[in-house]
């Protein structure tokens, strides 16, 4: 049993990899921590931060791969937090897109533990940057949508088809997180509403010196990503704003445009 008089909890987003896209508050709340329970996503680099006494936890999970359950974890928090410690729940990009963050809260609360929420650098804004471009332009995009690719089991998922024409007809830029198992599903529905021509990113291991990523149409989205052999975890952006990024050929859309 710890000595700890009172315990808590802080959700920390340690950003799309790169250490140094950490937050000041951030970095105060894993040095504080006396636990930490830290996804696979996370940079190792990160946890240099974190106290020399302090209990790490990996708790990965990671699509297709072998994964910690999510009732475990909310468990684990909760005994550790009555127990007196201050734990930090440590997650790759921003705790509160597509990282559980919202679940967890909800289970620590009906637990009687409030919680602290540090936001992080998500992936998707991230991978733009690295290639110059923006999310949102005033001439190309009014808005973005962060979606996800994959529906947990029994769900029907994102109707493509719906979402496509939305984008299409109100210039919103679509960020797809953990879509690249379900590609084709998607693009068949993304096609069904934007124009072939829509040009695409794809960045893997965002912000990493090991970060990939191909610059290509909708058309072309699925082959590109098999001959490129790109892999999870690539966020995929779509929308006009994809002019922008640096290595972007103007002719590249032309050649598009003409073939559509």
């Amino acid at each position: 049993m710890s000595t700890h008089t009172s315990g808590r909890c802080t959700l920390v987003g340690a950003g799309p990899g790169d250490p140094e896209l950490l937050t000041l508050k951030a970095v105060r709340a894993i040095a504080s921590a006396t636990v930490l329970l830290v996804d696979d996503l996370v940079n190792d680099a990160v946890l240099a931060h974190a106290s020399p006494t302090a209990r790490i936890v990996h708790v990965g999970k990671r699509g297709g791969c072998k994964s910690t359950p999510q009732a475990f974890i909310d468990k684990l928090m909760i005994t550790a937090v009555q127990e007196g410690e201050h734990v930090v729940r440590l997650k790759g990009g921003d705790p509160f897109i597509f990282g559980r963050g919202g679940e967890e809260v909800e289970h620590l609360r009906a637990a009687g533990i409030e919680v602290e929420v540090v936001n992080g650098i998500t992936s998707g804004l991230a991978g733009m940057s690295s290639l110059g471009a923006p999310l949102t332009h005033r001439e190309h995009a009014h808005g973005v949508v962060f979606v996800t690719g994959h529906a947990k089991p029994g769900d029907t998922g994102t109707d493509w088809v719906q979402l496509a024409h939305t984008a299409h007809q109100a210039k919103l830029t679509l960020v797809i997180y953990m879509g690249v198992s379900s590609l084709a599903h998607i693009c068949q529905g993304l096609l069904s509403g934007l124009p072939a021509h829509t040009p695409v990113a794809v960045v893997q291991n965002a912000s990493l010196p090991t970060q990939r990523q191909a610059l290509t149409t909708l058309e072309g989205l699925v082959a590109t990503v098999q001959n490129e052999d790109l892999h999870s975890p690539s966020i995929i952006v779509v929308g006009d704003v994809v002019q922008g990024a640096r290595a972007w050929q103007p002719q590249d859309l032309d050649a598009a445009q003409r073939q559509a």
